[in-house]
Parts: structure tokens; sequence; C-alpha cells
């Protein structure tokens, strides 16, 4: 995420976090989390479920966190000392980590079976997430609708990472680290205290995120299915809009461009690794969607390399990616003020882009020529067609350093005129 001008000793003073730790492994995480929010001068008060306490015991977490642990929905104590509803709204942020896919499933749902659940369910206040599961957990579809729910309602989250987990198995799913998680609530509290300032540029203190590039879809450990995007256009916008003095977090596929300057990248290999990266880069004012993604991945990558046999071609059954446009897109507490994609089209570029921008929701269509003959793919130049609802703007042939400068100026044009969140 984009570094905020504040240090996170000075943005988190002060803060009062609820943080909710369910069962899993990751949860021995939560220890050194609460002692880093703790240095940082945040409050911590914490919710173990039932689950939780079979990895970390409340007598830790009470003594990194000097508060008292809370656990039983039913506690006469408890309820007469702290109530669940006022547990959860004297906090200026909900933080749930790790979040199993039981947790998530049950905030989807509203259950409320235990103290953690009903907390949740009772508070006014913003809730992040931390998941923490097994790979094939992660990537069921449940839990993907889940999610889905959870981040339509504003739910925000960080991660999870893809690395080795317990389970012995390695993919997405590793909960993120205890510093990942501290910097994700760093910017969110630094955030509302960044000055809308005008100098050095205009758009001082504005929160941008760029995605950029191809994404590559596993086939096997060899072979992947992707497309001829370089990312030129996609890290020129980026560092445009760093040059305007945006905050800017760059999300990038496989690409030979040199990161620019002045902005926080992020570098991924697939779509679902994409739309992670982009929605743990929320909250932002802007998302300019400039990448190439795959429409397609291969629903069960291959362990070992796939070998010709007999002349027979195996079989690829095909999945369709998430969309990463139509998700930031969504109505929403976390959708970014203003959201432009593009639409890459090899015919019929103007009707083709007005209709995707109707089907996105999205708030601008960049509109450009891919066919073989323009050499927009790997070129340096690019000639593009400004859709901003009903207008339309025709911009001549230029370089794509032009037209991401073009662009950058309309964005903050549009920005700082309307003061937009």
């Amino acid at each position: 995420m984009a570094d905020t001008p504040f240090p996170e000793h000075r943005i988190l003073d002060g803060k009062r976090i609820l943080l909710i730790i369910s069962g899993g492994i990751a949860a021995y995480k939560c220890l050194d989390l609460i002692r880093r929010l703790k240095e940082r001068g945040a409050r911590v008060r914490c919710v173990l479920t039932e689950g939780g306490a079979k990895f970390v015991t409340p007598l830790s977490v009470a003594a990194l966190s000097e508060e008292k642990v809370y656990m039983d929905l039913w506690s006469l104590t408890d309820e007469a000392e702290m109530g669940h509803i006022r547990l959860s709204r004297e906090a200026d942020l909900v933080v749930v980590a790790p979040a199993s896919a039981n947790i998530l499933a049950k905030m989807a749902a509203g259950i409320t079976d235990d103290l953690a659940t009903t907390a949740l369910l009772a508070t006014d206040k913003p809730v992040m997430v931390a998941p923490a599961m097994n790979i094939m957990m992660w990537s069921h579809p449940a839990t993907q609708a889940n999610l889905a729910t959870l981040e339509s309602r504003g739910i925000l989250r960080i991660g999870p990472g893809v690395g080795d987990m317990a389970c012995g198995e390695t993919g997405s799913g590793r909960m993120s680290e205890p510093m990942e998680i501290l910097a994700a609530i760093a910017a969110f509290f630094g955030r509302a205290a960044i000055p809308k300032a005008e100098a050095p540029g205009p758009l001082r203190g504005w929160r941008a995120l760029v995605t950029s590039g191809p994404t590559h879809e596993p086939i096997d450990p060899v072979r992947y299915i992707a497309n001829r995007s370089s990312g030129k256009q996609g890290h020129a916008i980026a560092g445009a809009l760093a040059r305007l003095g945006a905050s800017v977090t760059l999300v990038s596929g496989p690409t030979r461009e040199p990161d620019p300057d002045g902005v926080a990248m992020v570098h991924v290999e697939s779509a679902r690794d994409m739309l992670a990266a982009c929605q743990d880069a929320l909250p932002v004012d802007v998302a300019v969607c400039a990448a190439a993604v795959a429409d397609w991945r291969v629903r069960a990558m291959s362990s070992q390399k796939l070998k010709k046999e007999g002349g027979q071609l195996p079989a690829l059954e095909l999945a369709e990616n998430p969309d990463i446009l139509a998700t930031l897109s969504r109505p929403g507490r976390m959708r970014p003020g203003l959201v432009v994609g593009f639409a890459a089209e090899t015919e019929k570029v103007v009707a083709h882009a007005r209709a995707k921008l109707a089907r996105k929701g999205c708030d601008w269509i960049v509109a450009n020529d891919v066919s073989p003959s323009s050499g927009t793919f790997g070129g340096t130049s690019n000639t593009v067609h400004l859709l901003r609802g009903d207008t339309l703007e025709d911009w001549p042939p230029l370089s794509k350093e032009e037209v991401a400068q073009r662009l950058a100026a309309a964005i903050a044009d549009h920005l700082v005129g309307t003061g937009a969140e």
C-alpha cells in the first residue's frame, strides 16, 4: 500500500482497536501484532473465540494487550462490565485476524452464535479481515462468494498472501504478516489525516490505484495462459499520477517495464492475485484499471508438466476469472470515488467500449484499438477515446507517455474540481 506522509506512531496513537482472534494456526501471529500496535500507542481489546483459544492462551493475549480478554457471550460478569454492544462500538476499527473460513461465512450470513460474531453484527465501526485458511478452502466458491458479499458491504481486507502453510501445501491462503496488517491499519487511519494540500502537485494527499500489464494463468509448472500486453501504458499512468503528487499503488502483472519512480509496487502473476492486491490497496480516491487481465484460467492447474501421450491433446477445462474492474466499481463504502477502466478492442472500438462502460459500472472508459495492425501492444504509441458518461473525447495518436499525462491531468481536474472522496 502507498505510504502516508505521517509516521505510524503518530497515526495510531490513541486509536482503539478491537482485535477478534478466530481459530487457526496463524493466531500466534496476533501476539506480535498486539505488541506492534501497543508500541505505536494504540489501545487493543481482544475477543478470543473458542477456536482461537486452541492456539493462543487468554493469558498471553491479556499480558500483551494489558486488557481483559473477552471470550464468553453468556458471561454475566462480562455483560455487566462490557456488553457486546459497547465492546464493538467503543472501537475505532474492528480487526478479525486470523479470519477463518468459518467466521467469514458467519459474518456473511449474519450468524451470531458466540461473542465474536455477535460483536461483529452489532458494530457500527469499520471492520478489517485478515483471511487465513487452506488453499482449497480459500479458493472454494463458497468462500469467494462470502468475501464478495462482505466486500460489497464495505468490509476491508488484507491478504491472504501466497506461501507455505502449516498443512504442508503452498498457495494462497497464508495470513498476512503482522507488519503487513499493521501497515494496512495505519493506512486506514492515515488516509483521514492526509491534508489535501495544493503543493507540490494538485493530487498531493490523494490516493490512486493503477493496474498494469498482463496476467499469467498457470496451466502447469511450465506453461500459462497470457496476452501481449507490455504494461507500458499502465506504468506510464502510474508515473504520471505520482508526478502530480498522488500517493500511487501500482499492481502489475509480469512485465519487463521498470518500476516507475515514486510509486508503491505490488508484483502479481494471476488475475486472482491482482484482485486481492487491489482490494488490499483500498481505500483509494481513484482506480485506473489499465491491466489486460486474462478472462479465463485453467480450473485445475496440473502439478506436473503435461506430456504428449500418443498424439492426444490434453483437455483444459477453463473457469472465468474474477472481474477486477466490475468488482472495484460496485457501490459500497470502499468504492473509489472515480473508477477508470480500459477497453482494448480489435473492432467497433467505441461501440464496444460504451457497452463495457455500462456493463462494468465504472465512471470512465479509455478505449483503444489493439488489433495487430495498430501496434499498440508492445508499442510506444496509442490512439484512445475517452468516454466520460455520455461524453466522448477522441484523442489524436500520442505516445503512451502523452496519453498518461493527459489522462492524469483529466483525473486531477475531476478530483480537485469536485472534491471527491
